[in-house]
């Protein structure tokens, strides 16, 4: 985040919001340096103008997927914030902690576009309201989606290869009974 002349005087009279996000329970567990570089952005909102008491840090979504907004109440929080033109910046390590799903994502994108809310991440500050930086900001939705959609296939390849094996070992789905026919019923 170099590029602090996008920074006015507007910006700095609201919030800046550091969005902190980890996909699993277990990425929280083991991923602390990612954790602590994001819970660090606070810092860099300081630095970059903001009064401490100013920062707010949302971090109730740690733990889960980027895929939807749907279950994410800190999503939610941040984009209705946005929308009330309460937020001067948005803050994440990257994209893809903000959203992995283009929906979403661009509703995000619209709405900073229309409150004169920046974006920042590890690469820079964007103004989404600015054609170049709405392209870029574009771009790294669009290749954060697609990040997705590419561990998925490697996650699913390596089942369908273990399977393949033999070795493919899974548990009983919860709520499995085995019934008195010898069929299988859910509970």
């Amino acid at each position: 985040m170099s590029d602090d002349s996008k920074i006015g005087k507007t910006h700095l009279q609201r919030a800046a919001v550091v969005y902190i996000r980890q996909s699993s329970a277990a990425q929280v567990e083991h991923n602390r340096e990612s954790t602590a570089r994001q819970y660090a952005l606070a810092d860099r909102a300081v630095a970059l103008g903001w009064a401490r008491d100013q920062v707010i840090v949302i971090d109730q979504d740690l733990g889960l997927s980027g895929a939807s907004a749907a279950q994410r109440s800190g999503f939610v929080q941040l984009t209705t914030e946005v929308a009330l033109g309460h937020v001067g910046m948005v803050l994440g390590l990257e994209v893809s902690r903000l959203a992995r799903n283009n929906a979403d994502w661009y509703r995000l994108l619209d709405l900073c576009g229309m409150t004169d809310t920046l974006i920042g991440d590890a690469d820079g500050l964007y103004h989404p309201g600015l054609f170049n930086d709405r392209l870029v900001l574009g771009l790294k939705g669009t290749m954060s989606e697609a990040e997705l959609h590419i561990l998925r296939a490697r996650l699913d390849g390596g089942i369908r290869n273990k399977a393949a094996r033999g070795e493919l070992r899974r548990g009983v789905p919860i709520g499995f009974v085995w019934g008195r026919r010898g069929r299988g019923d859910t509970l």
